[in-house]
């Protein structure tokens, strides 16, 4: 005969009959009063039909969870990356379908300085578009250019003219969400050489919709994530 796993009430039941001490848990909220800044997910552990363990924050199981997918989805990434890659692909997409202003041939990605949105057209009259931000004044350029590499979590390390501009800066970050290149980065290449901009992630998510950056396209976390995974090098770059 098939033994059936305990419900959540049947748990607290038993522990209770054996002299526990058990936090009732008729709902999510009322679990979770003790822990008031658990997420939306952790909020939802006894919902998934178990319960966390024992006197244990319940946050530290759904870190667990999360962990076991990370590993699972990007087993590439570093495991540091683990723990923040969830909360950087869905906080903040700006993301929309909407008809094609551009002109270009499907893979394209246009940069519309003016507007401040970023589209990558799809064919059909069809392009995903984008907030951005974007180079402030006396760092403004046009161009066209193509994605010569790309990179998840990438470092930092500010060009030398930066440096002389801000010899505050450090020499080098790694990667990570603190790091102001954010989520992902795509290489801006002409000619074979990068023209050191990028189009990239950020962790100040208010500059999105500004002119603040040194000529480099910001965008949301979400967003960049997005766009990382539907373009590849070589696509072809116009910014106007």
């Amino acid at each position: 005969m098939a033994i059936k796993p305990l419900s959540i009430r049947a748990l607290c039941a038993a522990s209770a009959l054996l002299g526990t001490v058990v936090v009732s848990l008729p709902a999510a909220a009322q679990y979770y009063s003790a822990f008031p800044g658990a997420t939306y997910a952790e909020r939802q552990l006894p919902h998934r039909g178990y319960a966390p363990r024992l006197f244990e924050d319940p946050r530290l199981a759904d870190e667990r969870e999360v962990r076991l997918q990370m590993a699972s989805f990007w087993p590439d990434a570093a495991p540091d990356a683990r723990s923040y890659e969830p909360r950087a692909a869905r906080v903040g997409g700006t993301r929309q379908l909407v008809s094609d202003p551009t002109g270009q041939p499907s893979g394209s990605i246009t940069v519309d300085t003016r507007s401040r949105r970023l589209y990558l057209s799809l064919g059909g009259g069809q392009a995903i578009a984008y907030g951005i931000g974007v180079g402030r004044r006396g760092f403004e350029w046009h161009g066209v250019a193509q994605v010569g590499r790309k990179a998840a979590w990438p470092g930092w390390t500010p060009p030398r003219e930066m440096l002389r501009r801000r010899p505050d800066l450090p020499r080098h970050m790694n990667g990570g969400i603190d790091n102001p290149l954010g989520a992902r980065a795509l290489y801006l290449y002409r000619g074979g050489k990068d023209t050191m901009y990028r189009i990239h992630g950020t962790n100040e998510p208010d500059t999105i919709g500004q002119a603040v950056s040194s000529g480099c396209i910001r965008m949301m976390n979400a967003d960049v994530i997005d766009l990382y995974q539907r373009v590849g090098p070589g696509t072809r770059v116009v910014v106007n």
